[in-house]
């Protein structure tokens, strides 16, 4: 005889009495009227799961629209998962490659096709819509691994034995849609009728592939201009291909034939390498009258810090004198600053700044003259004047280093020769697998993780907590200005997940599970299980990496 429970529903805030073995969406059919959403999934005691999930005991739910943070990666997850479908049934035989985000979308490539003509893209896209109108049913299966690699090999997915084989996992997750099988990082939708807002576009050699707007949700999102974006993603991808690491699988292979040390080298020889270029431009342009100051800017947890005290050197070599400034020492008083829409303080703003004392003192240095330099006070919220003082000599270049760099704001009354604008991001340009890439938001996000927790004492739970403040800091403040760069430095190393790793797991296993964040902190320690660790040892004292790790022979 089947038991009555109560489950307490956060939507309404109240509880609701329930059969064990009731799936979510059965209980949300007899909730529906109280509940102003379509969900795509829910949060149940804090753990994303999918609406065919079956509960057997009291839980705490929490449904969810596609428009939250969760409901948008099924929403997307599930969109590829239709576009899979449609390549398989257009294209027979075409190896698809979901490459990474970019200009609003994910940028794909079909292996095997030559550039794909407008008719071609018109296709796929007619398929995917017939394939959501029919509205198939995406299966999630779950079998013995050796069981899904035998599946996989049939279909050609190369790329997820790889994985699967490295993993050693003895069950696997994957799903099915009609007649293909494919896996996910997370859940999928209940069905192929829920995915009815997206397009597909002809992009550079392959497609871009636009979910809905996140603004007006019933619209496709629109593309926009990110050229120099793609540039700096195609050519680590490109040297991705050269030393035969595209994706985890293929890490992990390496890690296992003790093959780190090599690739440890010939990543941060390649950051020397890219850093020695930007270096030798800008001090060409100075030797030509312009370049006084170099802005360096970029999201949270990019590495600017260590880009520019290593940029620092190679202007050295170049005979340059480089003088560091950090916009975070212009930070207005705690008090003053301004307040997000959460009513917490926005240090993502450009008004965070205190712009009227930073140009005064860029003019000041510009013209010969001696400054004071400040110092931020991040424990007692306010400036100090510590009877540092800075001027440009002979020779001497100004290196500033802070996330509104890029902002013609910040420096609008610089003549524009006089600067030279460096964005730095952590591109992630490995993928989990062809159809899974890794988000460049999660490596900083583990990166901020990591280091908040070994010199902020700020735990894993704080962090994840303030992360969506700080993302809509940078949508609104960073992003936008990206394109202005000059040029861009990829701060990724391709082996770094598998460093991380263990430092991750360790700061994510104590988010307790009774708050909101133990959901983002399992995500991520689930993402990390992908990889196999790989030592820091032979990690270089001057790397990047070392910035949020520790060991580094800068001083921060």
């Amino acid at each position: 005889m089947n038991r009555k429970m109560n489950l307490f529903c956060k939507n309404t805030g109240s509880y609701i009495s329930f059969t064990g073995g009731e799936t979510l969406q059965e209980i949300f059919n007899r909730l529906k009227e109280q509940i102003n959403i379509n969900p795509i999934c829910a949060r149940v005691n804090n753990k994303t799961e999918d609406m065919n999930y079956p509960v057997f005991g009291p839980k705490q739910v929490e449904f969810l629209s596609r428009e939250s943070g969760s409901g948008q990666r099924v929403y997307i997850r599930s969109l590829c998962m239709i576009l899979y479908k449609a390549i398989c049934d257009v294209l027979p035989g075409v190896r698809l490659h979901i490459e990474h985000s970019i200009a609003r979308g994910y940028y794909c490539l079909l292996e095997g096709k030559n550039k794909p003509s407008n008719e071609i893209v018109n296709q796929i896209l007619n398929r995917m819509h017939e394939i959501v109108t029919e509205d198939i049913p995406f299966i999630r299966r779950e079998q013995l691994t050796e069981d899904v690699i035998n599946i996989f090999e049939r279909q050609g997915l190369l790329d997820k034995v790889k994985l699967l084989k490295s993993t050693h996992d003895l069950y696997t997750i994957y799903y099915e849609l009609d007649n293909v099988c494919d896996s996910y990082y997370g859940h999928l939708a209940n069905s192929t009728g829920q995915i009815d807002t997206f397009d597909l576009l002809p992009y550079k050699d392959g497609l871009l592939l636009l979910g809905f707007d996140t603004q007006i949700p019933n619209q496709p999102a629109k593309p926009i201009e990110q050229e120099k974006m793609y540039q700096a993603f195609t050519e680590y991808t490109s040297f991705n291909k050269i030393i035969g690491i595209k994706n985890v699988g293929e890490l992990n292979n390496a890690t296992l034939r003790g093959k780190t040390a090599d690739l440890i080298n010939v990543a941060e020889a390649l950051h020397e390498k890219k850093l020695g270029r930007i270096s030798d431009e800008i001090t060409r342009r100075y030797q030509e009258g312009g370049a006084r100051i170099v802005l360096i800017a970029g999201p949270s947890s990019s590495g600017k810090t260590t880009t520019t005290k290593r940029l620092a050197i190679q202007l050295m070599t170049n005979l340059l004198v480089p003088k560091l400034i950090s916009l975070d020492d212009y930070f207005v008083d705690r008090v003053n600053t301004p307040l997000d829409e959460d009513g917490e303080y926005d240090y993502e703003s450009l008004y965070a700044l205190d712009l009227d004392q930073f140009n005064k003192d860029l003019n000041a240095l510009l013209a010969g003259e001696e400054i004071n330099q400040p110092t931020y006070n991040f424990e007692r919220g306010c400036r100090e004047y510590r009877g540092n003082t800075l001027k440009l000599e002979e020779n001497s270049i100004l290196l500033i280093e802070g996330i509104h760099g890029l902002n013609p704001d910040l420096t609008a009354h610089i003549e524009e020769k006089m600067k030279y604008k460096l964005y730095v991001s952590a591109l992630t340009t490995i993928s989990i697998d062809d159809h899974n890439w890794i988000p460049t938001t999660d490596n900083r996000l583990l990166r901020r993780i990591i280091r908040d927790a070994k010199y902020r004492g700020v735990s894993a739970e704080s962090t994840i907590k303030r992360w969506p403040s700080v993302r809509r800091g940078e949508e609104k403040w960073i992003f936008p200005y990206q394109e202005n760069a000059d040029a861009m430095f990829n701060s990724s190393l391709l082996f770094e997940l598998g460093v991380i790793k263990e430092y991750g797991e360790e700061v994510l296993k104590h988010v307790p599970r009774d708050v909101p964040e133990y959901g983002e902190a399992y995500r991520l320690r689930r993402f990390l299980n992908y990889f196999t660790p790989i030592s820091d040892q032979v990690i270089p004292h001057t790397s990047l990496l070392r910035e949020f790790l520790g060991g580094s022979s800068f001083h921060y």
